[in-house]
């Protein structure tokens, strides 16, 4: 017998309107989205993706947020206390989706060239994926966030390359490259990040195209049994 599905808990009309006005307090921290709250943040961390990602960061107004999301200019302060903690939550968004992909590819225990390659193509689809606009404001507008939300970010970034240092000993470890430094990896996640500027995906190349060649670019050709 299947299980029922719980109906989720929508807040009552008092309890939103003790979040809102918790939120409004100075200096307070928004309340804890729940429901279609959440939905509704999910929403403004995405548009707010794209709208930096084509207009930079400074380029965009909380107002130009609001209007694409069809909130009234203040509404985004319920879920945040500045434009700052959006481009936060933005980034936080791109390394943590990253970061996933890059985790889900370690538990499939492949080989150290297939396992490179699965890295590459995760990558490629955090950059590129439709309504994918977190990394490539990540790399736009590093210079924007505060000092505090930088370490933040810096924090998570250490985890996701710590996972590709490791993938550069593996394949040093295969006899696949010549070195276990740390260039390695910042020369393949540069030059792959760097395709934020001028990839197309209704381009000439396809993702998976891009990934066989970057691989085969760095390792070269496959040996042949």
């Amino acid at each position: 017998m299947p299980a029922t599905r719980r109906k989720p808990r929508i807040p009552t009309r008092a309890a939103r309107k003790a979040a809102q006005g918790r939120a409004r307090a100075p200096g307070a921290r928004p309340a804890p989205a729940v429901g279609e709250e959440a939905n509704r943040r999910a929403e403004l961390v995405r548009v707010a993706a794209r709208l930096f990602r084509e207009k930079g960061f400074d380029g965009t107004t909380v107002r130009d947020i609001a209007d694409a999301v069809g909130m009234r200019s203040g509404s985004p302060f319920y879920h945040f206390r500045s434009k700052q903690e959006i481009l936060l939550a933005v980034m936080e968004e791109g390394l943590s989706a990253g970061l996933e992909a890059t985790e889900a590819v370690l538990g499939r225990r492949l080989p150290p060239r297939e396992k490179f390659r699965a890295l590459v193509r995760a990558h490629l689809s955090t950059l590129f994926d439709a309504g994918h606009d977190f990394i490539p404001v990540l790399l736009y507008d590093w210079r924007a966030l505060e000092s505090g939300n930088r370490a933040k970010i810096i924090a998570v970034k250490d985890r996701f390359d710590a996972i590709w240092q490791a993938m550069v000993r593996e394949l040093k470890a295969a006899g696949l490259l010549h070195t276990e430094s740390r260039l390695p990896r910042l020369l393949v996640l540069g030059a792959i990040n760097y395709m934020a500027t001028w990839y197309k995906r209704d381009g000439k190349l396809s993702l998976d195209e891009v990934a066989d060649q970057t691989v085969e670019f760095f390792l070269g050709p496959k040996a042949k049994p």
